[in-house]
């Protein structure tokens, strides 16, 4: 508790890791990294297919990088081991396992409230994603399905007949590597896919017209039931089908109720606050990666939410040096 950090970062997926690195490349010795689960990056290993493909320009959005991280198209793999190999070489202290629970701002610090100590910073930059909590469907579903029914491909064999519901990138993409091994329907209820980047679309098309997988669009699900250990699906129209196994690929839930126990300003969406800075309306307290995005964004993206961030607090920094001699020698220190 005696050490004061110049910046605290809750999170760690690609936002965190821009802000963790980018703050040691532009000057801030004292940064720390603190992300729930025991290792970062949590959406890209959970939620990703082995061998899935990351591409730097997402959703055919042309990113132009604007910090010191470069970032290239890869995949899953090789994406996981740049960030490995970016905390590593440039020492960031980071604390996995540890949950925050809470951030409060007093007399110009932060403290955050962990599950593994209490911790102080100037600044505190909450970067979590969203996937951690994906959205679930509005009706209940079965307890007897729960293994059947999941909400990424961790359980998923071969030779299934499984149905993907949803309309965006990782529906698509779910879909169409399933049907590599399995007999797969993908169910939106938009008479069509316009959500997914032009990449996916012309993998989906492609797919269906080769017979690979089956679209059923137009139609949404009324319920779940469980008949003979398989999932009957029971659309709105009055019809189902039996399969199985059923995954959900409906994207993320904005973790509200902690940013609400940090104080940050909701919009009526429950979405986070902030200016053009990333800051919210606490000076010091940030946002960045997927939070940051209302409709979806890109890797490269929430890394430039990192160089704007961290650019943005040691300009502050600088036209405010008449504030920092009022702090302790060691606070001082520990900030720059």
């Amino acid at each position: 508790m005696d050490l004061i950090y110049g910046i605290i970062v809750i999170g760690g997926g690609p936002g965190g890791i821009g802000v963790a690195v980018e703050s040691k490349i532009l000057g801030i010795k004292k940064v720390l990294l603190v992300e729930k689960s025991d290792n970062h990056s949590q959406t890209i290993r959970k939620f990703y297919k082995d061998q899935k493909r990351v591409d730097k320009d997402w959703q055919g959005q042309s990113v132009v990088l604007d910090g010191n991280i470069d970032f290239f198209d890869g995949t899953k793999e090789s994406t996981i081991d740049y960030f490995d190999s970016l905390l590593d070489n440039h020492l960031i202290d980071a604390k996995f396992n540890c949950e925050v629970d809470k951030v409060i701002k007093m007399n110009d610090i932060f403290e955050v409230y962990t599950n593994c100590g209490n911790f102080l910073a100037h600044n505190v930059i909450i970067s979590v994603g969203r996937m951690g909590k994906p959205n679930k469907p509005s009706y209940e579903i079965p307890v007897s399905l729960r293994t059947q029914v999941n909400f990424n491909l961790d359980r998923c064999g071969n030779d299934e007949s499984i149905i993907v519901i949803g309309g965006g990138d990782s529906a698509v993409e779910y879909a169409c590597e399933l049907s590599q091994s399995n007999q797969v329907t993908l169910c939106y209820r938009g008479e069509s896919l316009t959500r997914p980047n032009p990449t996916n679309i012309e993998m989906f098309h492609k797919f269906v017209s080769e017979k690979k997988l089956t679209p059923k669009l137009g139609i949404d699900i009324e319920s779940l039931e469980n008949e003979h250990g398989k999932v009957k699906v029971i659309y709105t129209d009055g019809t189902s089908q039996t399969f199985d196994r059923v995954i959900y690929a409906l994207g993320g839930t904005t973790p509200v109720d902690f940013l609400k126990k940090c104080s940050v300003l909701l919009d009526d969406r429950g979405e986070p606050v902030f200016d053009e800075n990333y800051e919210t309306q606490i000076k010091g307290l940030f946002i960045a990666g997927d939070i940051a995005f209302k409709s979806g964004g890109s890797i490269a993206i929430a890394l430039n939410h990192g160089y704007k961030i961290v650019s943005y607090i040691m300009n502050t920094k600088t036209k405010e040096d008449s504030h920092y001699p009022s702090l302790s020698p060691s606070s001082m220190e520990a900030y720059i």
